[in-house]
Formats: structure tokens, sequence, C-alpha cells
């Protein structure tokens, strides 16, 4: 076969496939739009109601063609698409397909990905930059959107959820600070989560708890010390942070710098935790009285184990968001240079708030294991009674079985010859009744009659 006859390669054969579907993608977009252009000047002088339904029908239709091609097409192929289309256009295709489009955002270039998430246009709903600066004894809070909003302030404190690579970078450049991605904070060995870095920058990786009604989570949080300003990075608000923020500007002189707010945040951690105890504590409390009652039901045992389960998960979440600020403050301690005298004070305050936790943590594992032991019992107990009662039925009816399968024999037959069968099959019928009866009324009496020994019994060694 000669060279020109040869087949294309498959990446050639899948560019012509993606771009047959980007020219699909962009004259669904020049139809939208030219319909857009034809109907707007009919509507500023008609002002016809009807004319805009139309219009927008006809959008809609073009929408939900471009939404059911994109669909069909693999990431690659869309984000393909996405870089090739103008920026307007680019921003009507990523309105259809950003649900579950992190494959996507995977395989495109940084520049289209900060365009596409960039604040002015999809902005993450949790984005947000909060700066903190010192008034007179007040933390007085700007929110920031721009670079602009920071030129003439000297922060102490610059709270930062979500923010996208282009923020941090203008953050940085602004502060000379190296700020990380808050979605990569889990990816650290637990040996990196505290350093010191050649500029003198100090770097804490610390674990804040949040505990909702739905779950209860661990949420990394990077704390970074520069000339006494402290920067915090996460991926969500966290009650801690909403606590210290209303604390710091309503109350004089409750903050001086960065390292009052840093140790604020790990003591306002710690009294979150013991919090978050207390709710384990009154959980387990009416567990317990379900489980201390003389019946438990098999679905209240269900419903008391799976409670039990998430007092557990969310005792060990605390006692694990508590070992780590125990790591963190200890780093600060050793490290005396970067704590003032009354800054040490409290930090060793904090860690005696944390030793005084362990003990709650230890007496709630306890007490989750007998709850958890006592709810197997019920559950056995259950089992037991169902057994019993199959063994009593099963006890009834072997003598009633036993003359069943007599009667149905031929030699029943022959010893009732002369007898007519109503009358013989009849008095069958009478006498297993009469055995079961006696069987069964036999039973109750030597169960009452064990249960007069047993007490009598234990009157005697009481």
């Amino acid at each position: 076969m000669s060279e020109e006859r040869k087949l294309p390669a498959p990446e050639a054969l899948e560019k012509g496939l993606a771009d047959v579907h980007l020219s699909e993608v962009r004259s669904l977009l020049s139809l939208q739009k030219r319909v857009e252009e034809l109907v707007e000047p009919l509507l500023r002088e008609q002002e016809t109601p009807s004319l805009d339904a139309a219009s927008s029908e006809i959008q809609q239709q073009y929408r939900r063609e471009l939404r059911s091609k994109l669909r069909m097409m693999p990431a690659k192929e869309v984000a393909y698409i996405l870089e090739s289309l103008e920026a307007n256009e680019r921003l009507i295709v990523w309105e259809e397909v950003k649900e579950g489009a992190d494959p996507i955002l995977a395989l495109l270039p940084d520049d289209v990905l900060e365009e596409l998430i960039d604040d002015s246009h999809y902005r993450n709903e949790k984005t947000a930059i909060t700066a903190f600066e010192l008034r007179d004894g007040h933390l007085r809070q700007l929110t920031v959107s721009r670079p602009e909003d920071l030129q003439d302030v000297k922060p102490i404190w610059v709270d930062l959820i979500a923010p996208t690579k282009k923020i941090r970078g203008w953050i940085g450049s602004r502060f000379d600070v190296d700020l990380p991605d808050p979605g990569s904070l889990t990816d650290l060995e637990a040996s990196a989560r505290f350093y010191v870095d050649e500029e003198g920058h100090t770097h804490l990786h610390s674990d804040f708890l949040l505990d909702t009604k739905e779950e209860s989570h661990n949420v990394p949080v990077a704390l970074i010390l520069k000339d006494d300003v402290l920067f915090t990075i996460r991926t969500e608000e966290l009650p801690v942070f909403r606590l210290q923020r209303a604390r710091a500007r309503t109350r004089p002189g409750y903050v001086t710098d960065g390292k009052d707010i840093l140790l604020d945040l790990y003591a306002a951690g710690v009294e979150y935790s013991a919090n978050a105890l207390e709710d384990v504590y009154a959980e387990l409390e009416r567990v317990g009285r379900q489980v201390l009652r003389s019946h438990v039901t098999d679905q209240e045992a269900t419903e008391i184990l799976a409670a039990v389960s998430e007092a557990e998960d969310l005792n060990g979440r605390t006692r694990r968001n508590v070992l780590d600020t125990r790591r963190a403050l200890s780093f600060l301690l050793r490290g005396r240079f970067l704590l003032s005298d009354e800054q040490l004070t409290d930090g060793r305050e904090i860690l005696r708030d944390i030793e005084s936790l362990d003990g709650h943590t230890a007496f709630l594992f306890n007490k989750i294991n007998f709850l958890m032991d006592a709810t197997d019992s019920a559950i056995n107990i259950n089992q037991n009674k169902d057994i019993k009662r199959l063994t009593i039925l099963s006890v009834i009816f072997m003598p009633i079985n036993v003359i069943a399968g007599m009667g149905g024999m031929s030699e029943f037959t022959m010893v009732t010859e002369g007898i007519p069968w109503q009358v013989a099959y009849s008095a069958l019928v009478v006498g297993m009744v009469a055995v079961g009866s006696c069987m069964y009324y036999g039973l109750k009496l030597f169960e009452k009659r064990r249960i007069r020994i047993n007490r009598a019994a234990h009157r005697r060694t009481a």
C-alpha cells in the first residue's frame, strides 16, 4: 500500500472529529447570535410580548441542542472546543458543561482555566478574600475583590477561602509570600506540615473541625506567618474563623498582631472541639436511655447503632483535630523566638485545655463501646426469643405431625374399616388438637414452675 493510501494516525482522527464537533458548536452559537441580532431591533420598535416569547423559545431550542451535543462528547473534545472558541463564545459553552466539569478543567491550559473560573465570570460561591487591619485596638474588616483594594492597607490578617490560582498570585506578589493551593493541603506528609522556610516565614498546616447536622469532617487550613502578618488559606468557611473575627472586631486590644490571631484561632478550635464533645455526650445520653430500657426492638437497635456510629466518628475526628492542634502549638512553643512571653503563656494554657479534653474523648470511647455491646446484647436477646418461639412451636407440633403421618397411612384405613371416614378423620383431628393443647399447656406449666424455682433460689441467696 502506498504512503498516500495509509490511514491517518489515531491522533489525527481524534483531532479531525474534534474539528467537526467544533464547527457544529460554532454553527449553533452563530445561529443563536443571529436570532438575537434579528429580534432585538424588532423588540425595541414594537415591544411585542409574543415576539419576545418566540425569541426565547428559539434560544432555548438552540441551547438544548448545544447541551445534548456537548454531553455526548468526551472531556478531551470539550476541552479542545473551549480552548478554540472566542472568549464570549467560550463562556456560553462553559455554562452548559460546568456541572461536573472537573475532568474538563484538568485538560485546559492555565490561561483558559483562569478565565473560566475567574471571579468576573464564574467565581466559586465559596471564594472570599478578607483583610483585617488594626485600627484603635479593633480589627477593621475589609472585603478584597481586586489588587487595588490592598494598596493602602497594612493588614495583620489576610483570610482566603477557596482562592483561585490568579488570586493567590496577586496576593502573593503584593506581600511577597508564596500561598499554597488549598486543594493540595492534604497531600503533605505529616512531618512536613510545620516548618520555617529559608525566608523566615512560618508555615503550619492544621485541621479544623466542621460539625454540622448533615455531617462532620476536618477541613485542612494553611497558616503562614510573615512579619507578624497571618495568612490563612482554606477551601470553605469555618465557625472557628467566624468566631475569631467577631471577637477581634468587638473587643478592643483583643489582638495586636498576626501571632495573637494564630493562637486565638487554635484556642477557638479547642473550644469548638469541646462543644462538639458536649454534643456527643448529649447524644450518647439519649441513646443510653433507649438501650437500658427493658425491651429494645430490632428497628430501634438499628437506629441506636447508627447514632452510636455517628457519635464515634465525631469523637474520633475531634480527637484527631485536638492532636493536630497540640502538635502545632508544640512547634510554636519550641521556636521561642516566634512568640512573646505573654503569647508563650497563652500557648501553654491552650495545651492544658487540650490535655483536659483527652480524658473526655477516652471516656466517650469507653461509653460508645459499652453502648455498642449493650445494643448487640439486645439484638441477641431478641434473636434468642425468636428461636425460643420456634422451638416451642416445633415441640408442640412434633406429636401432631406424628399423628398426622399415621393418619395418612394405609394401616389407618384398615383399622377404621367399617367406620365412616367422616367420623374417623374427625376423631383424628380432635385427637391432634387435644395432643397439641396438652403439649402447649404442659410447656406453660413447666415454664411457670421453673420461674418459681429460680425466684425461690434467688430469695435464699439474697
